[in-house]
This record gives C-alpha cells, structure tokens and sequence, in this order.
C-alpha cells in the first residue's frame, strides 16, 4: 500500500507507473491516458490557473460535464493546493441557482468551465438577479476551450494531510449550500480503509458511470482506484442513462473485476433489458458490485443477479456497503466473497429505541434489510436514541459515526456543525440503524420517516410496494406524510408522475391505494398526480417540496377533478341483498365516516387502514362471534363477497 498522506503525494507517486485512466466515450470510442500524462496534463492546466491569479487555499468550482476534463482539472487544483469544489452541470434553472450559491457562499472562488455552460449560467442570471454575482466569478473564469498549449508546467504546492483537499456541497443544497470540508488526511484513511477490507489491487479493473460530481464517482471509483494502482474505466453517466445494456457489455469486454451502481441503476438496466436474454455476456471476472448511494432493495439486488446469473455473475457478487460524503465515502463493508445477508423485521416495529422483531420474509408485515457489513478500519459507529444516548445491539435507533476519515465540519457553517455533531463528537448521519449479529443493517432517513396511526414508516418500503404495480416504476411514484390545513395527524400520501388524463389516472391511483392497503394495512390519504418529482443533483428525490407544496393546496383541484371522477364512475349506490350485507355495511360506513361505502367498493381501495380493520373486525365478531379471522378481510375485500363468505359460514 503506498505510503503517502496527501492527494498531491499520491499523483506525484503514481506518475512514474505503468497504469492508465480509459475513458469510454461510445460503444466503439476509447481513450487511454497514462498515469505520466494525466500528471504533465494537470501541471500544465495548473499553469494557467497560476497565470489567472489562483494561489493555494483559493477555492476552484469544476463545472464540467465531460470525465476526462473533470479529471485533469481535478489533480491540477489538487497539485497547485487549490480546493477544488465539483459542481453538478445539470440541465435545469436549480442546477444553476445552486451554482451561484455555492458562489456566494465560497466568497471569491475561481471557476473552471466551458463557455456553453458559462453562457448558460449567464442568461439565467441576468432573469434572476444575479448578474453581480456573475461579474465576480466570469472575471476569475477559465475556459476549458481555451486550453490550446499545456506544454508549460505549473509550481506545485506540496500542503499538509490536515489542509483541506476539496469541498463536496451536499446533494439538494440549493436553498442553503452546506458545504462537506474533506482533508487529505480524511481521504487517504477513507481509501486505506475500504483497501484494507476490500482488497483492492493492480490487478484489479474497475468501471464506473457515477458521475464524478457524485463521491461514489469521484472518491470511489477514481480516488480509491488511483491509489490502487487500478486500471480504471470511466463511462458517461448520459451514455448510461441512454444505453444502459452497454454497462455490462463494457464489463464483459475489459474483464471488469470492480463495478458500481445505486438502487436506480439496477432498476433502469433491466427495465431496458426487458425480457430479452442476456447473450455474449461474460461476467465471470466480477469479484464486487458495489451496491450503495441510496436505500437498497433486497429484491432488486435478487432479481439482478437472477437475470444476469447466464452471463456467469457470481451471486455473492453484489456487495451493499454505507457510506456518505461526510465520511469521505465509505463507513461499512461487508467482507468480500460472503453471500447477501438479510433480515426480514416488522415494520409496524421500527421505532427509534425499539428491538426490531424478526418475521418470515413472506409475510405481509415483512420489510427486508440487508447488511452492509462492519465500519471499516479507522471508522467507528454507534446507534443512539434520540438523546444521542447509546443502544444496544438489535434496536433501531440513530447512527452515528466518527473516525480519522469523517469530517470535522461544513465550510464555514457553526449552525450545521452545531446541528450535526454531537456533544461527545460524534457525527450525526441522519440515518436510522440497528446492529444485528455485529452486522449494520440501515433502515431509512430520520427526517424521512411517515409518523402515522402512531407507528413509523420508511417512505422507501412503501415505494418498493407501490413499484410492482405497472406504470409505477422508480422514481416515479413518492411515499410521504402530509398534513391537511387545521389538522395535527400525519396522513400518507402518494404522489405518482403522471402527465396524461385524469381518467388514465383514476385506475392506477386505486390500484396503488389499494396495494398499499393490502400489503401494510396502512391508509392512503389521496394519491396525486403530479407533473415533476423535484429531485437534486444527485436524483435523490426532495419529499419535503411535495409535503410543502400538498399544504399550500397546490394540488387541490387535481384532487377535487378525481373526487368527481371517483363518484361519476360509482354511479348510483347498489341496493343491499339481505340481512348480513345490510349489517355489513352498517358496520363499514361506521368505521370509514366520510366514505360512500358500496357493497362492492375494495375496502382497501378506500383507504380501510389496520386500524379500521380491525375496528370493522371488532363489530362484526360482536355480531357474529367467532365466524370471521381478521386475516379473511384480506382474502373477500368487499361487503358483497363478505357477505357471501360470511352466509356460507352461517349455513354450516
């Protein structure tokens, strides 16, 4: 392992390897550059950065959306001393708000970008204000199209570990841009960290289509590679989105042993791949998919591994690790080679302080957690309850973390600091953990938690639920808590993308109700079309805009054009048939108040909760004692059928 403490250290000690970077710009389009000329290129780039007036400590935004410009832009910061702070592109008016942000937040940074971007940058100031804050930054500007001789190096500033190595904004800070402040010391034990449980080698090859803004792109699967000495390969994040089936192409064709992806990634690839089979393949050579980012589906990874086992993709393959930017990237690993582990808890018990209950994977009750292994070397991690007090093994409760690879702070923001860090130093992740047989299994966002009927509720699980209906694919449909103007109770709404009809919507909306009713017993409030799921930089979908924009009564006349579908399509109200169904309904328009309960109305379509189940179960066993399970609810969901099963039991 190279002994080395600064990222200046480790380019000036990989210039002289025999090892390459190969950009893979198209399906037949490669270029390789060497570790020597990524190091001439850098110093000549940081020529002209010296030359505009930038000094080490100065502050450089990377504003580019091409890999290998990233890339040599990067370590030319990185050997002058500068603070490089990556900037997603983006393609929308936020992505460029955010951008003057982080602007103004950094004081007087120097820009490193294109002159398409700039202009871009350009016009949407000049609507919104923020033409000063242009002028600053366009004067300390360079532009990568004027880059036409690198033949003159720049001087290399040799810092210290404890210097700040670059700034990571948090996905979603648009509004108040909080800035992760990552030494060289947090990154080489981050990497030296996840080298040791890993194992990652020279013999290694690796390839990513993160994108390098993204620290699962930039430390990940280019930081850690570099230090490995890894012949890495860098694929477009677009030329992913636009043609997944070439990741594992690529893959097969370069005898990829390391691999990446979130939960999204998985899902788009076989979405495209469809029903097709998977043919020319070869995957033998994968040791590890990193699986991370984002909350990870068990079945996902399942059914991934399913399709792909033709191609020779060994099962234990897939490696679900945590980690976040304020950890410099990673936090837990599972070790190499070992299968998937997974537990199967209620999740009516998900508490904070509470012992999670461990239930058959097939039950209806069942939310499924997989391991992402142990805290790796020079990280540690403990799981506390809303005092920051700790718990023990085998409850649910907030993680935490510190370490020599963790953050000491936000850039220039006491009130984040006060707000993340805890009194004994602890860093707080904003996640919801529990340790279970030495193994960390993460459960969700605190913040993102759904607090209704008295129990908690990861939005995630219900969007898993939501997602096996067709046409509710991921990200398309978010699971959130709302609250109705004057009211104090926590309601679940689902808001599902739809830009079509209102009468194309109307069944979809009552199949979603409907599934989540019948999988977790939990009432949906309403289902809402929306136009836009807001997401940031990163796609991570931003559920309190809808939760604001639900309060404000933004969606309300959507709500009130289904409302008026829903009874143009009931129709007049059925007669009731005998004496039991009469009493039936009695019982339901009782316990669902407000409802126009039909006799053959899903009760799960109209939002009949495990609360009003069992309400509606209480009254009907006063009536006919010991005739009907609670369970039968489920299997005859009408008062009709109810009522049918119900006769042919009294008959006996």
């Amino acid at each position: 392992m190279l002994n080395v403490t600064t990222l200046a250290g480790l380019i000036e000690a990989n210039r002289t390897f025999p090892r390459a970077i190969t950009y893979l710009e198209g399906e037949h389009e490669t270029h390789t550059v060497g570790f020597d000329e990524l190091y001439e290129r850098a110093l000549g780039i940081l020529h002209h950065l010296q030359r505009l007036g930038a000094r080490p400590g100065d502050k450089l935004i990377l504003l580019l959306g091409h890999n290998e410009q990233f890339i040599d832009a990067f370590w030319a910061a990185i050997l002058g001393g500068l603070i490089p702070v990556p900037v997603a592109l983006g393609i929308s008016d936020e992505h460029r708000q955010k951008l003057l942000r982080v602007a103004r937040r950094l004081g007087n940074p120097y820009l490193y970008t294109e002159r398409r971007s700039l202009e871009r940058v350009a016009a949407f100031a000049e609507q919104a204000g923020e033409a000063e804050t242009l002028r600053r930054l366009r004067a300390r500007t360079f532009l990568v199209d004027d880059l036409d001789d690198i033949s003159r190096a720049g001087k290399v500033h040799r810092g210290r570990p404890e210097d700040i190595a670059f700034i990571q904004f948090s996905s979603g800070s648009t509004s108040e841009p909080k800035g992760v402040v990552l030494s060289h010391a947090n990154i080489i034990a981050n990497v030296r960290g996840a080298t040791e449980v890993a194992g990652f080698n020279e013999s290694d090859v690796s390839l990513s289509w993160m994108p390098l803004t993204h620290d699962m792109g930039l430390i990940g699967f280019h930081l850690v590679m570099f230090f490995n000495r890894v012949h890495a390969h860098l694929m477009p994040t677009e030329l992913f989105v636009r043609r997944p089936l070439l990741w594992p192409q690529f893959a097969s064709r370069i005898r990829a042993t390391i691999l990446c992806s979130p939960n999204f990634g998985y899902k788009h690839y076989l979405k495209v791949l469809g029903e097709h089979p998977v043919e020319g393949l070869d995957l033998s050579s994968v040791r590890l998919i990193f699986n991370g980012a984002e909350p990870i589906s068990v079945e996902l990874c399942e059914q991934f591994l399913e399709r792909l086992a033709p191609a020779a993709l060994a099962r234990n393959a897939m490696y679900p690790v945590y980690g976040l930017a304020e950890a410099s990237l990673a936090v837990s690993f599972p070790q190499p080679g070992a299968p998937m582990r997974t537990l199967a808890v209620a999740r009516h018990r998900l508490g904070v302080g509470e012992a999670v209950q461990l239930i058959e994977k097939d039950t209806r009750d069942a939310v499924r957690l997989v391991s992402e292994g142990k805290p790796i070397p020079y990280c540690e991690v403990r799981i506390a309850d809303d005092e920051d007090r700790p718990l023990p093994d085998g409850r649910i409760g907030h993680l935490h973390m510190r370490g020599e690879n963790v953050t000491r702070g936000y850039y220039e923001s006491p009130e984040a600091d006060a707000q993340a860090f805890t009194a004994d130093g602890w860093l707080r992740t904003g996640d919801l953990a529990v340790v279970h047989g030495g193994d960390l299994y993460v459960s969700g966002r605190a913040k993102e938690i759904i607090f209704v009927n008295g129990q908690n509720y990861y939005p995630h699980d219900l969007e898993s639920i939501a997602h096996r209906i067709a046409g509710l694919e991921l990200g398309k449909v978010v699971a959130a808590g709302v609250r109705r103007p004057g009211s104090q109770l926590e309601e679940l709404a689902l808001f599902v993308l739809h830009r079509g009809a209102m009468e194309e919507f109307l069944p979809l909306a009552h199949a979603a109700a409907r599934l989540i009713n019948e999988q977790t017993g939990l009432e949906v409030a309403e289902v809402v079309p929306v136009k836009r799921i807001p997401k940031t930089t990163s796609g991570k979908i931003q559920r309190h805009l809808l939760e604001q924009s639900f309060a404000d009564g933004q969606f309300d006349a959507e709500l009130a054009e289904l409302a008026a579908l829903r009874e143009a399509h009931r129709g007049p109200q059925s007669v009731t048939r005998g004496a039991i169904e009469e009493k039936l309904k009695t019982i339901c328009d009782a316990a669902l108040g407000g409802k126009r309960v039909d006799p053959n109305d899903n009760l799960f379509e109209l939002g009949a909760s495990s609360l009003k189940l069992i309400e509606i179960h209480e009254q009907i066993d006063r009536e006919y004692p010991g005739k009907i399970d609670l369970t039968e609810l489920f299997d005859f969901p009408t008062i009709a059928e109810l009522a049918r099963h119900l006769e042919h039991k009294l008959a006996v």
